[in-house]
């Protein structure tokens, strides 16, 4: 009997990105930026001069879809 093996992990999050306007690894914040029927879009700000260091789009398996 073979055993499917679990994953390690679901997602990850950014602490540290290339901040473009700083020019090294910086802290950053994830901030919400759209709802999308795909998922949600968060971007990654630098904590020291707010530039977008990186975006993402979560996918929501939980929430209920409403398609029109």
């Amino acid at each position: 009997m073979t055993r499917k093996p679990q994953p390690s992990f679901t997602q990850l999050e950014a602490s540290l990105l290339f901040c473009p306007k700083c020019r090294e690894a910086m802290p950053v914040r994830k901030q919400l930026l759209l709802i999308l029927p795909e998922g949600n879009k968060f971007e990654y700000r630098c904590t020291t001069c707010a530039s977008t260091c990186g975006e993402k789009i979560e996918q929501d398996d939980d929430k209920p879809r409403i398609l029109m």
